[in-house]
């Protein structure tokens, strides 16, 4: 494969999540948090600017792990988040997540973008990945809401 001529797409997922856009932030950010993508797996997580991030987990076969690393770039608090992304389905390239939150009459809409992933079957699987992401976050915070 020739990484350096590597065709590249960009995802986009969406979701309506009944919460604040402080409570999403900081929920997104918090390793103890149902709704943190880096609940529940192997972490090394430093959300400040230019702190680094690392994240392990069981691929969904099961049958090898899956390693994804990066830093943040940009974090304000509560609208915006990015941090870069590699991993074995980036092909190692550096990839962008970009998260941004915006208020709505009954919540906040959530907007995940990640841009520069290989334009191939492991690079578009990362739709499938984020999705589950919002999934996991809109559970957990419809769960604190009514505690």
């Amino acid at each position: 494969m020739n990484l350096f001529n590597l065709k590249t797409t960009s995802i986009t997922v969406e979701r309506d999540i009944a919460a604040t856009p402080e409570a999403i932030f900081d929920a997104w950010l918090d390793r103890d948090s149902r709704g943190s993508p880096w609940h529940g797996v192997a972490a090394i997580l430093q959300p400040v600017l230019d702190g680094l991030f690392y994240r392990m987990h069981n691929a969904a076969q099961g049958d090898y792990e899956l390693a994804h690393y990066g830093r943040f770039v940009a974090l304000e608090r509560p609208r915006l988040m990015r941090y870069t992304w590699v991993s074995q389905h980036t092909r190692g390239l550096e990839s962008v997540v970009t998260m941004t939150l915006e208020p709505r009459d009954s919540g906040t809409h959530v907007v995940i973008r990640h841009e520069g992933l290989p334009d191939d079957e492991k690079g578009r699987m990362h739709e499938g990945g984020w999705s589950h992401c919002l999934g996991q976050l809109q559970a957990a915070m419809t769960e604190e809401a009514t505690q």
